[in-house]
């Protein structure tokens, strides 16, 4: 694909600035109201209404989800019809919040929902693809919008496996031919992306041990199971094990969050539990991830005689970008705001449910830069004091509008 420069936008000489101030003053306030209501993963109620009631207004038809919550809107196509084969360009948003406090101190938005925050930047996410499907739809009045588009507003994304299996399962994907999505990112300056791309994200799965045996009196030891010695030499051994398993280049990582056993210093207890997380960077190591773990963990179990019950959660795969469409975004954000607002990105251990839309039809997730330039202090995600500077939600817009019309021309 060749740059593109900003007159070669179709539609764009309509709405050169794609955002008018009320548009963007609109939301801005609706991101606010977000962010001061968070909800839960399969409780985005609220979220969902004031989605729907937004789009109606602007004439649109979302469709929600038989989950209850979660919508779906098509642009330049009714629901259910015939498109002749025309791929639809899906954009997709996560719409949860988080199980967190939010802490920000001095912020007239912050949540008014106790132990709930998003602190993700889902509310800046659902925002964008709103704000794009509001620019598109008036686009499409004017037929100015060359090709549909499908607007996704996801729940769930926070929760394992993630949303975006019962999005796929209502029919989402049908028609699709390609999809994009952002995600906040406080270590990039507003008006900035970063792309990458391949992989971008890691596989990020759950993983639950429970050990039995007979206990004792640690007077004697040898008479018993020693649960608590079998605990500490699964949390050391297995990682050691697995990472002489699997190819060390995938970047396969198992890191616990739990370790209990006992309740009396005198007492060999008869029960332990483990909890952690195993990541990984490469997806073909991760579809092997549970065999090698069960057998990793059973020889170490065995040798000390402790019984293993393993519960190997399977959360989500990497992301990993399709070329062509992270092109795509490239030259979008490059005909909106030059090629010196694109920069390169790591690929991080988070996990993104995002990764499930991909192993259905080609797409590109993008970093969304919200750190206003010059500041200090890293806001960073899954933090009580997160935060985004609102000037991204145009970013975002004018991001997404510009690939949905230069997706259409390629």
């Amino acid at each position: 694909m060749s740059r593109q420069s900003e007159a070669d936008l179709p539609g764009d000489a309509v709405l050169p600035g794609l955002l008018s101030e009320s548009l963007h003053a609109e939301l801005v306030a609706f991101r606010r109201d977000l962010h001061m209501h968070p909800e839960l993963g399969n409780q985005e109620f609220r979220t969902t209404a004031a989605i729907k009631a937004r789009l109606e207004k602007a004439g649109l038809k979302p469709r929600v989800l038989a989950t209850g919550t979660g919508l779906v809107c098509d642009i330049g196509a009714e629901p259910g019809a015939d498109l002749g084969g025309t791929p639809i360009l899906a954009m997709r948003a996560d719409i949860d919040g988080l199980p967190i406090p939010d802490t920000k101190t001095e912020c007239s938005y912050r949540s008014t929902v106790p132990d709930r925050a998003h602190a993700c930047g889902h509310d800046v996410h659902t925002t964008v693809v709103l704000g794009t499907g509001l620019v598109l739809a008036q686009l499409h009045e004017k037929g100015l919008l060359p090709r549909p588009v499908r607007l996704i507003f996801q729940p769930a994304e926070e929760v394992l496996p993630g949303g975006a299996a019962d999005v796929i399962a209502s029919g989402a994907l049908e028609g699709v031919g390609r999809i994009i999505a952002v995600h906040c990112d406080p270590r990039v300056d507003v008006g900035r992306i970063g792309l990458r791309p391949g992989p971008i994200t890691s596989a990020c799965d759950r993983l639950e041990i429970a050990l039995d045996g007979p206990g004792g009196h640690t007077a004697r030891p040898h008479l018993t199971t020693d649960l608590v010695t079998a605990a500490a030499r699964v949390a050391t051994d297995v990682p050691a094990l697995v990472a002489r398993r699997v190819d060390t280049r995938s970047g396969l990582a198992i890191t616990w969050g739990r370790i209990e056993s006992g309740h009396a210093p005198n007492v060999i207890p008869q029960h332990a539990e483990l909890s952690g997380t195993v990541r990984c960077l490469d997806i073909d190591a991760w579809r092997l991830a549970p065999d090698v773990l069960h057998a990793a963990i059973d020889e170490i179990a065995t040798l000390h005689r402790a019984k293993s019950e393993i519960n190997y959660v399977r959360g989500v795969p990497p992301v990993v970008n399709d070329a062509e469409v992270t092109e795509l975004l490239r030259d979008a954000m490059a005909a909106r705001r030059g090629i010196e607002s694109i920069e390169g990105t790591e690929q991080s251990l988070g996990g993104e449910d995002f990764s499930w839309y991909l192993e259905h039809v080609p797409g590109a997730l993008a970093r969304l830069g919200v750190r206003t330039p010059g500041e200090r202090t890293v806001r960073d995600l899954h933090q009580g004091d997160f935060d985004a500077d609102e000037r991204a939600i145009t970013v975002g817009v004018e991001l997404f509008t510009a690939a949905a019309l230069l997706d259409a021309v390629q």
